[in-house]
């Protein structure tokens, strides 16, 4: 079932697909165009107004992209603004041919060459839209450069010019867009890191797709879905009843650290501690155990036996049953190798992070996951993905993820700009945005310790487990960003900040959504 439209996401062909449906249930594709494009040219006239954006070049392709565009620019015209049409292809689509004659015999000025240095006050793209799988030729690709040459910004139909719709790869060459206007469903390249310096700030504009209609479409696919800031009001803070104690209230090992970086459980620390687990367990060298003490004294110690690099080399007695989940890796070095290959077998749920991936990259033993009885939740940024999973493309970062859940049966964290969470059966959630503030050592630690406190009180399935944690660190960290600047985002900084950010977001109601 579709909760929500604007939280779906889909690819070329299911889109396709759905405007297929539409159309044989008797919606005329001159119908859905002008619904299109009518939306499109409100949200221009709204960002770019007529006073001080008084000149528009519109580029117009020769399919339904380019239809939509030249509606855009008859609308923009009947406005008052000064429209000039740049078509580079004289074969058109019926209905855009249609559209070209109208706009012509209104008086719109129209160009088949667009020269270098044009004055144009912004332009509105239109070329190929949705569906680019092949690099652009020299012709088009000459219109791109002086597009994206232009001091003037560009606005992107659906898809800028030159993207592949679903990976987000360049084709040759591509539109570098100030904003990007995606009509009705969020298409796959929004979601693809490869893609976010070519879509400038997206938008989402509604064309009236019925929701059953796209779940007719999508019933036997899985679901790719946004995570949005509605889902995480849903899914925190969780409920506790008037009646409890620590113990009922989740508990969560953490097995990290190292002399080389002691920080690294330090981090892990405060993220669990800011999930409101009941109890929080630290399995650490001996040698860093005042340290921890001091920075996080409610958590319980356990020092453990060092290799001669100052790595845990082996965990004291401890009867697993107690935990309801195992975060394993922030700052144990490759030293610990022997501990994560007899961790990997513990009958607990498993989170893995950092030197834990990496050793089971080194030693091969994705395999092993596969075995596994218990959950398990990989989160690897984009090198250690590359070393866990070497024969995947992480290009289509989507379904790299897709990929490399089923082959690990494993929920997948993929950290990026735009993160995907994908759990072995196929369903999807992404994590729309986010900043690059978190481009710091040692914000994924506080994230592994995050996904173990939130995943000791039960939250489930993992990849919703994933999910929740991945929004409400990213969400924490872009406030932190509107008051601090992308400099002021550190780790600790980050850790402490995660409760109040959550505050905020449950008193505020998420109204802007």
């Amino acid at each position: 079932m579709i909760e929500t439209l604007n939280a779906l996401i889909v690819g070329a062909a299911q889109m396709e697909a759905i405007e297929e449906r539409l159309f044989a249930l008797g919606m005329p594709v001159a119908a859905l165009m002008e619904k299109a494009a009518l939306a499109l040219s409100a949200a221009i006239q709204k960002e770019y107004p007529l006073a001080q954006f008084p000149r528009v070049g519109v580029i117009a392709g020769p399919g339904h992209n380019g239809g939509d565009a030249l509606v855009a620019a008859r609308e923009l015209w009947l406005s008052g603004y000064q429209v000039t049409v740049y078509a580079p292809l004289p074969r058109l689509k019926p209905l855009t041919q249609s559209h070209a004659q109208y706009a012509q015999a209104l008086g719109i000025p129209w160009r088949t060459e667009l020269e270098e240095g044009e004055n144009q006050d912004f332009w509105l793209e239109g070329l190929l839209g949705l569906g680019q799988t092949r690099p652009l030729g020299a012709d088009l690709s000459r219109w791109v450069r002086i597009l994206n040459d232009s001091p003037a910004p560009t606005l992107s139909i659906d898809v800028p010019a030159g993207l592949h719709s679903d990976t987000g790869e360049v084709l040759g060459a591509a539109v570098v867009a100030e904003r990007s206007f995606c009509l009705g469903l969020w298409k796959r390249v929004y979601f693809q890191d490869a893609a976010l310096a070519y879509l400038g700030r997206p938008s989402l504009l509604d064309i009236g797709i019925p929701p059953t209609v796209a779940a007719e479409i999508l019933a036997n696919a899985p679901r790719i879905q946004c995570f949005t800031r509605r889902h995480l009001q849903k899914g925190l803070p969780l409920n506790r009843p008037p009646v409890t104690h620590k113990y009922q209230q989740g508990r969560a090992l953490l097995v990290c650290g190292s002399r080389r970086y002691p920080g690294s459980a330090v981090l892990a620390a405060l993220g669990a501690r800011a999930s409101g687990a009941g109890m929080l367990s630290i399995a650490a060298p001996a040698s860093l155990q005042s340290l921890l003490i001091q920075q996080c004294p409610e958590a319980i110690v356990l020092p453990c036996e060092e290799t001669p690099e100052g790595a845990v080399a082996a965990l004291p007695p401890l009867d697993f049953s107690q935990f309801q989940t195992l975060a394993l890796g922030p700052g144990l070095t490759l030293a610990a190798a022997p501990l994560v290959r007899e961790l990997l077998a513990a009958p607990v749920p498993l989170i893995l992070d950092a030197d834990a991936l990496n050793v089971i990259a080194a030693e091969s033993l994705l395999p092993t996951l596969t075995r596994r009885s218990a959950p398990t939740l990989l989160t690897p940024h984009l090198g250690e993905f590359r070393r866990l999973f070497p024969d995947l493309n992480p290009q289509d970062r989507l379904t790299a993820a897709q990929e490399a859940a089923r082959q690990s049966q494993s929920v997948i964290l993929f950290k990026g700009a735009r993160t995907v969470i994908a759990a072995p059966e196929g369903e999807t959630w992404l994590i729309a945005d986010s900043t690059p503030a978190l481009a710091r050592g040692g914000s994924g630690d506080v994230l592994t310790g995050l996904l173990a406190g939130l995943g000791a009180q039960g939250v489930s399935p993992w990849q919703d487990l994933g999910a929740l944690a991945a929004l409400w660190h990213a969400e924490t960290a872009l406030g932190l960003t509107e008051r601090r600047t992308v400099l002021g985002v550190d780790p600790v900084t980050l850790a402490q900040s995660l409760i109040p950010a959550l505050g905020e977001m449950i008193d505020d109601g998420f109204k802007h959504l």
